[in-house]
């Protein structure tokens, strides 16, 4: 009896020894890997992972480490933790947090999140080539997810408008407003963010971008202004027709047309850039398309006016670059401005060179094309 209490002693021994060795229940996913960029000193790093619990019981998320993956001795390139982590974790789904207990650290057993990244690396910082994520939470420490850091090649190009005072409004940035950073959509059963390097721009003076009447369109500054081909290549799409928007902002808009797949850019152009890059503008005047599908351009060359079609709440371009044709089926990627000047906090200009303007940031794209405005 006492040999087949300790043989029950030494199997149930291995057994728990046998549970603790499983790996951590937790997948991590990056679906689409970054490409370094650099803007204002920095290079930074931008792209999402995607959190899975496979296990029943819920898991809290403690901290978010980013690795040289090549070099295992060097210390993390960046790391997140509460209070900032969570402003970096989105729910998939409806829930008001992974766990539907409103903490976004908890993650529900079988729940989903997403991890917004932005990653900033000083000035001279070596970039490395591939990244290795390591997840903390209160149960266990998991690796994973390696990813590279040069996915596409940067194209350079020329500026969609011309001009000053252009705001990158909603432009590159990690804020949890940013609409279009945060743009998860699926399509043809994919999870992309077309958006995610998208800039909305709107000219601006004394911090206003309109002067005069709020709901007349022609008030704005950026209305009837031409936008401009980024680089040479052939219009994939040159959508017209679609009736301009009364300009009206939060509860108050109400658009000219229902919003669906077919309506929600307006009249809007796609350039094919090569290389598997593709440029779109949306939201432009109705009746003010100088291209047509087929057309071979010239970087420089006027392809439309800015309107306010479509999802617009006000006048603006919304410019982005996505590796699909179709604006809602590619993933943004970035791309460079081959020269600008931007504004400081005290009002001194400075100039950048094959820099990504990002949110926020007031521009200066030089001298306007003499073109009709349209006001």
């Amino acid at each position: 009896m006492i040999w087949k209490g300790l043989v029950c002693a030494l199997i149930l021994t291995r057994l728990a020894h046998a549970a603790s060795a499983w790996p951590p229940q937790l997948e991590m996913r990056v679906p689409f890997e970054p490409t370094a960029f650099p803007s204002d000193g920095r290079t930074y790093l931008t792209y999402e992972l995607y959190l899975t619990n496979f296990a029943a019981n819920p898991i809290t998320l403690r901290r978010v480490e980013v690795l040289d993956a090549d070099n295992s001795s060097a210390a993390p390139i960046a790391a997140f933790e509460a209070p900032q982590l969570n402003s970096l974790v989105q729910p998939i789904g409806s829930q008001s947090s992974a766990s539907g207990n409103g903490d976004p650290q908890q993650l529900g057993g079988g729940r989903s999140v997403v991890v917004f990244l932005w990653i900033a690396l000083e000035h001279g910082a070596s970039v490395p080539n591939h990244l290795r994520q390591r997840v903390t939470t209160a149960e266990f420490v998991a690796d994973g997810a390696v990813v590279a850091t040069h996915h596409r090649e940067l194209l350079v190009l020329g500026p969609p408008v011309a001009g000053a005072n252009w705001l990158a409004d909603d432009g590159p940035s990690n804020d949890p407003e940013n609409h279009h950073r945060r743009g998860i959509l699926v399509f043809q059963g994919r999870a992309l963010i077309a958006r995610r390097y998208a800039i909305d721009w709107q000219q601006s003076q004394n911090g206003k971008t309109f002067s005069g009447e709020a709901s007349d369109k022609r008030s704005y500054y950026a209305y009837g202004k031409p936008v401009l081909a980024v680089a040479d290549g052939t219009v994939v799409t040159a959508k017209d027709g679609l009736p301009d928007n009364v300009p009206r902002h939060n509860g108050e808009f109400t658009p000219a047309l229902e919003m669906t797949p077919d309506t929600v850019f307006g009249n809007h152009i796609v350039l094919d850039l090569g290389g598997q890059q593709f440029a779109t503008y949306c939201h432009l005047q109705p009746g003010s398309m100088r291209v047509n599908v087929g057309d071979h351009v010239r970087r420089g060359q006027v392809l439309a006016k800015i309107g306010d079609s479509g999802d617009a709440r006000e006048p603006h371009v919304h410019f982005q670059v996505q590796t699909s044709a179709d604006p809602l089926a590619g993933e943004g990627v970035p791309y460079l401005i081959d020269h600008y000047r931007v504004k400081s906090a005290d009002d001194v200009w400075h100039t950048r060179t094959r820099e990504l303007p990002l949110g926020g940031m007031l521009i200066d794209f030089g001298q306007p094309v003499p073109f009709s405005s349209g006001r």
